[in-house]
């Protein structure tokens, strides 16, 4: 008769799979085969796992929910919308536990049209916030929030404005323009209230960004924010607004391309500022993902996040570049410290509407795309799913090599268990071994293929 430490050590030797291949004849799909730990040695290359090497916590895998995500979504027929909110949100069987969702404060990119929840004709103020208004977001991002939290209570959400209210700008446009200096806290205010209604919608917002991309002021809605202005409003009225209402919501700057790792680690060195300051976001539209961790290393006691990726594929292709984003964001991101992937639209339909005009995204398609009630999963669906689904929040990235074309990322998850991420970007489909204390597995990934390797 087995003793129950006897199958707990038969069940740590055991080896799950989930498999996406390039071809497209496997999409996240569960392997039959169980691999097992042995003894056995070979020369093949060896990805060494070592649990003994933590690095940052994990908070989360998922993608914006965008206006235009929500607009999709709350238009499905009730059962659809309940089956589709299960699959992405839930973790049991096939679903794939989204756990990190992003928000637009107001209006981003991919809504129908551009809204502020404080919108006033031009010349107009309203310094108290007392016409602030959820407007919009009520009718579709609210209840589908709603939904995805009877789902998943415990999942995070951050917030990202792309403008401030018309009025309280330089030029009365969506677009660019600089925040009025007269107006810094008053839009303290309006971030605080954003929060507090958010609050009383039973949406608890665990981080809000300063301010979307705030070096690219051509978008509708955008605005300019360098790092100087930013510093300024952190310390002077961001923060103490919120520790003054007794806000937890953490405060995260920058939120943009890995390419100007200066601009957060120049307002983290300002020491009135960097108090209230959790930690930066990133994208990677422009610069390295190792930029990361030059943020990391100038201020190692604050937190890395990765904000938002626009993640395509080409409808109808007989492949899927599946290794782009597991390499680039899921691994690259989380090997260069970010506690958080966030892939960018969550939902979009057949056209990737909607979007606003004068610099709206005709081409950010969604992670899946809505026909009515018909759904279909894309690239980045798949990419997400990879980790999402294993490497739950409060889990901890540990130490893993990586050999020549096995790009790999190594977690330790709140219940113990050990997952591995690894995408073959190499030429040829590779033989190689999986080691974790003193034993091996020996697997082979065909090229451009992903799997995520579960014990």
């Amino acid at each position: 008769m087995f003793s129950i430490s006897t199958l707990q050590s038969t069940a740590q030797n055991n080896v799950s799979s989930w498999l996406t291949k390039a071809d497209r004849s496997v999409l996240f799909a569960k392997q039959t085969a169980v691999l097992k730990f042995s003894s056995e040695q070979n020369k093949n290359p060896t990805i060494f796992v070592n649990d003994k090497e933590t690095y940052q916590p994990i908070d989360g895998f998922g993608y914006t929910l965008t206006g235009g995500s929500a607009q999709h979504i709350i238009k499905m027929s009730a059962p659809a919308r309940a089956t589709l909110l299960k699959e992405l949100f839930a973790t049991d069987g096939n679903n794939i536990g989204v756990s990190y969702i992003r928000l637009s404060i107001g209006a981003s990119d991919l809504n129908e049209k551009v809204f502020s929840y404080n919108d006033l004709p031009e010349g107009e103020t309203d310094l108290q916030q007392a016409k602030f208004d959820l407007g919009l977001d009520k009718a579709d991002v609210i209840p589908v929030m709603k939904e995805i939290l009877a789902i998943n209570p415990k999942i995070k959400i951050l917030g990202s404005p792309w403008s401030p209210p018309l009025w309280m700008k330089t030029t009365y446009d969506a677009r660019g323009g600089i925040l009025k200096p007269e107006f810094y806290e008053v839009y303290a205010k309006y971030l605080v209230k954003y929060v507090q209604e958010m609050k009383k919608e039973g949406i608890t917002i665990d981080a809000i960004t300063v301010q979307n991309e705030p070096l690219h002021p051509g978008n509708n809605p955008s605005l300019l924010m360098v790092a100087p202005d930013q510093a300024i409003f952190v310390k002077k009225n961001l923060g103490p607004a919120f520790e003054k209402a007794g806000l937890k919501t953490k405060i995260i700057i920058y939120d943009h391309n890995a390419d100007r790792p200066d601009y957060p680690i120049s307002i983290l060195d300002d020491p009135e500022a960097k108090k209230y300051i959790d930690g930066s976001a990133f994208h990677l539209y422009g610069g390295k993902i190792e930029a990361l961790t030059d943020v990391h290393n100038a201020h190692p006691d604050k937190n890395i996040y990765f904000s938002e990726q626009m993640v395509v594929e080409e409808p109808g292709s007989s492949t899927i570049n599946i290794i782009n984003p597991v390499k680039r964001l899921i691994i690259g991101a989380t090997r260069n410290w970010s506690r958080n992937v966030l892939e960018w639209n969550l939902a979009a339909d057949l056209e990737n509407k909607p979007f606003t005009d004068r610099g709206g995204c005709p081409t950010c398609q969604g992670a899946v795309t809505i026909d009515k009630d018909k759904v279909s999963r894309n690239l980045a669906y798949y990419s997400v799913a990879h980790a999402s689904k294993f490497v739950r929040p409060g889990s901890v990235r540990i130490a893993s090599n990586e050999p020549s074309g096995l790009s790999n990322v190594a977690f330790k998850t709140p219940d113990g268990k050990k997952v591995l991420i690894v995408a073959n970007t190499g030429s040829t489909n590779t033989t190689f071994n999986i080691s974790y204390n003193g034993k091996i597995i020996s697997t082979t990934l065909e090229k451009g293929s992903v799997s995520t390797y579960i014990w």
